[in-house]
């Protein structure tokens, strides 16, 4: 008779996507996790879901790890798919990672799309972003925990407007955070802190020499380095989604979430905030872990301004307004979707923005 803990209903983890995100994820537990955790996939793809389960299930053979997995099918684009697998698995932990808008789309070109995300910025995706994870949230019990991998920067504030439970994002800032303190003397590398908002990424794309754009902030103890852009000259991601570190970064945190056993890392998307910040999980609460010199209120209006200067702010009403090129970019190809949206009509909105980008998509770039 199997054991309570290997029955495929009685899960730790359940990863909702079949993406190259949420596979990073999986095969980073199958590797890591040193204590027994049963891991569910879901997702509407039956051939990639049933590889996942067999490849992560090899790689914790290989690494002799702990971690065991299972999979069950979902597509979250029908109703009641997320509260269905939800209820039958009972998660400790959800990690929502599966979207109607592929990451690519940050090194897409050719179209009249990639043009305006290009010149606009990722928040012309949030509202595709949004769609799956606000289901997500919206069936997510008391006492589990969240993770949307799903733009957190911009999307888990558009989450906390419904007042559906986040906890957090992966990625963004611990990607900075991470290549930074790898970057250092090893006896440094655990005592980075990191301040950034996803746009603070694109400078590190590019060659030292040509890196122009908003710089993160970073405290070696409770020191801030004065030029980052200098410090960190030899840290270069690549054009693509920097996926190898995104999706590994949030690995600690969620086997920390499942055991309830404390984590000390960087997150985007804490409880709903806009941007990225150093954050501590002592077992049951998450919690901003900032450097002495740096206030709360100080650390969140310093992520806020990002979008308030151009992308997609989220209003104490939960009404969601474009801002800055974006807004400027979406009103030249349609003035109703640039007026903004309620956080409670992200479907309807989807809809309207799904016939748009596919419209924009068949227009080849102009540029």
């Amino acid at each position: 008779m199997p054991k309570a803990h290997d029955m495929p209903n009685a899960t730790d983890i359940l990863v909702f996507g079949t993406g190259s995100f949420a596979a990073r994820i999986v095969f980073d537990i199958a590797a890591t996790a040193r204590a027994p955790v049963h891991v569910t996939i879901a997702g509407r793809n039956l051939e990639r879901l049933d590889w996942l389960r067999v490849a992560a299930g090899s790689r914790a053979a290989i690494f002799e790890s702990s971690a065991r997995f299972a999979s069950r099918s979902a597509d979250l684009s029908q109703a009641g798919a997320a509260e269905a697998v939800i209820s039958t698995c009972r998660p400790k932990v959800v990690v929502q990672a599966a979207s109607t808008q592929t990451p690519g789309v940050i090194a897409a070109k050719g179209s009249a799309w990639s043009r305006l995300v290009a010149e606009g910025g990722l928040s012309a995706t949030a509202v595709f972003q949004s769609l799956f994870s606000m289901r997500v949230a919206a069936a997510v019990p008391d006492g589990c925990r969240m993770i949307n991998c799903c733009f957190p920067d911009v999307v888990n504030g558009l989450i906390a407007a419904r007042g559906f439970p986040i906890a957090c994002g992966t990625g963004n800032v611990a990607i900075l955070s991470s290549a930074f303190a790898a970057s250092l003397d090893g006896t440094a590398q655990g005592d980075v802190r990191v301040l950034a908002h996803y746009q603070c990424l694109a400078p590190f794309r590019r060659p030292a020499r040509e890196r122009v754009g908003p710089m993160p902030r970073c405290w070696v103890g409770n020191t801030e380095v004065a030029d980052v852009r200098a410090r960190f000259e030899g840290v270069k991601l690549t054009a693509e989604p920097a996926i190898e570190i995104s999706g590994a970064s949030g690995v600690p945190l969620i086997l920390a979430m499942a055991a309830r056993q404390p984590w000390r890392g960087h997150v985007p998307g804490p409880l709903g905030l806009p941007g990225g910040y150093p954050v501590c999980w002592d077992g049951q609460a998450l919690s901003l872990d900032l450097p002495p010199d740096l206030t709360r209120d100080e650390a969140i209006a310093w992520n806020a301004r990002f979008e308030e200067e151009n992308g997609l702010v989220v209003g104490a009403d939960g009404f969601a307004c474009y801002t800055g090129r974006l807004a400027e970019r979406l009103r030249a190809a349609s003035p109703e979707l640039a007026s903004g949206f309620a956080a409670a009509d992200v479907e309807t909105v989807h809809v309207a923005m799904e016939g748009l980008r596919a419209k924009l998509l068949s227009r080849p770039d102009a540029a």
